[in-house]
């Protein structure tokens, strides 16, 4: 599927604990992108743990009707890479904080990513949204609906439960997200900065037909 011109783009990184499947989010939400190709579901081994930041891209048409372009940043949970992650916390307008639902380590840990990201915002507002994930595994989960809401209302953001294995609720996680920094530009609750990467304005003849992906490599710089 073609469109338009994207008006914007929108940094966006997932953070959490290492495993809670981030990537595997991230993959199933690109892959589902129009004009990408139609494959039946096949068992896939769990991702390789990230590392450092890998970053996605997919064009997305918002509720309100505007083309954006949506810079998905793939971020390492694990503590050795958090000297690289933590440099693109102030660019990034958007976050997916993501537990794993069996994972109550996981869960307990979000008050301390959402900390860390708010140690390092900018002017700009920071929008959030809390990610589930792995809610086909019911029989094994040990975080409720019910504690997330709880602890998403304390943190002053929505939440929502996920699985990539069953294609549930992720692009209305990813697409929520966007249409609320969407709102929040509109309302001025963000706005446009020179040398801010949160937020550019853009100029595109076309949306590309295919999600592309790219890798930052290297050595961890403290």
């Amino acid at each position: 599927m073609e469109a338009g011109g994207c008006r914007y783009q929108f940094r966006v990184a997932l953070l959490g604990d290492s495993a809670v499947g981030k990537t595997s989010l991230l993959r199933r939400y690109v892959e589902s992108a129009p004009g990408t190709l139609e494959r039946e579901p096949e068992p896939e081994p769990e991702p390789a743990p990230t590392v450092g930041v890998e970053f996605y891209s997919r064009a997305l048409q918002l509720r309100a009707g505007p083309w954006v372009k949506l810079q998905l940043w793939d971020t390492a949970g694990l503590e050795r890479f958090r000297c690289i992650t933590r440099s693109f916390y102030r660019n990034v307008v958007g976050v997916l904080l993501v537990f794993d639902v069996t994972n109550r380590k996981s869960f307990e840990h979000i008050p301390d990513w959402h900390q860390e990201v708010m140690a390092t915002q900018g002017p700009n507002k920071t929008i959030f949204l809390l990610v589930g994930h792995k809610s086909d595994l019911q029989s094994t989960r040990c975080v409720s609906a019910q504690e997330a809401e709880e602890l998403a209302s304390s943190l002053g953001m929505a939440f929502m439960e996920t699985s990539a294995k069953n294609n549930c609720n992720v692009d209305l996680a990813f697409n929520t997200l966007a249409d609320t920094i969407q709102q929040a530009l509109q309302q001025e609750n963000i706005k446009l900065e020179e040398g801010w990467g949160g937020i550019r304005l853009i100029n595109k003849t076309q949306i590309p037909r295919l999600p592309s992906r790219k890798q930052h490599a290297g050595p961890c710089q403290c």
